[in-house]
């Protein structure tokens, strides 16, 4: 399970002051539930993935996976967490079978176990055919299942997705989302980071939009739609925005934009 509470992240900018990446986000997600993070570039999807990977460190809040905190725990944090992106760096004279074993030793697995998991993820991930196939000579497809096999290695009960299918082909992304829902069905905790509203619909059991730092709304697909009475959820999740952006505005006060507080 993955539990955020009023989780905050605030970096000090030169120019602007004070600056909120990540304000006051909560939400939990459950096992055997994969759960959408919908929001445009900067929306704040990316820093709240990174702290729950351990990757930064939250200004405050709570954010806890499986039960260990990742302030406190960081290294029970990443023992229980698998994290794909599209931008894993590969190397290049490995091979996928190298790369993914290699991750799997990192962990503590012994050599005997790491090798039975390979043959399963291979198989299960289609690689096999490239299995000896070193970094370099690597399609873009071929790299992200080697990033996705080395995230589910050690078979970790939660994983991250975070804009897992940018720049791939259609075909692999497609391949990708089946292999996403097969591991909820297998019970997993999955949080899949996105701005393709197409693959939230089609993937997720429920959304939460962020924008500027914030989270908007959270429930179903569904839910969303009965709630803001709109079918078409690109027209929601534009609405969303666009109101969420003329509150910020109203809130200024009218000094500051007259003397061009606001750009």
């Amino acid at each position: 399970m993955i539990h955020v509470q009023h989780l905050t992240k605030t970096y000090d900018d030169l120019s602007r002051g004070k600056f909120v990446a990540v304000d006051r986000v909560s939400f939990t997600v459950r096992p055997g539930e994969i759960f959408g993070l919908l929001g445009p570039n900067g929306a704040g999807k990316t820093t709240v993935l990174r702290i729950l990977s351990t990757v930064l460190a939250p200004t405050s809040g709570i954010a806890s996976v499986s039960g260990y905190d990742v302030v406190a725990d960081p290294a029970e944090v990443r023992r229980h967490i698998g994290f794909v992106s599209n931008n894993t760096a590969i190397y290049d004279r490995m091979t996928a079978w190298e790369m993914v074993e290699y991750f799997g030793r990192l962990h503590g697995m012994t050599k005997e176990h790491v090798n039975g998991r390979l043959e399963t993820l291979f198989e299960q991930l289609r690689m096999n055919e490239f299995r000896d196939t070193p970094g370099a000579k690597m399609s873009t497809g071929m790299k992200q299942k080697v990033s996705i096999a080395r995230a589910m290695v050690h078979d970790p009960p939660v994983l991250i997705f975070d804009e897992a299918t940018l720049g791939l082909d259609v075909l692999v992304a497609r391949n990708l989302l089946g292999v996403i829902r097969a591991l909820r069905e297998s019970g997993k905790c999955l949080i899949f980071s996105t701005h393709i509203m197409s693959e939230v619909e089609r993937l997720c059991d429920r959304i939460a939009i962020m924008h500027r730092g914030k989270i908007l709304d959270t429930g179903t697909l569904s839910e969303l739609r009965a709630r803001h009475d709109q079918h078409d959820f690109e027209e929601l999740f534009f609405g969303l925005l666009s109101h969420h952006e003329q509150n910020e505005t109203d809130a200024i006060p009218a000094s500051s934009l007259a003397a061009g507080g606001v750009r």
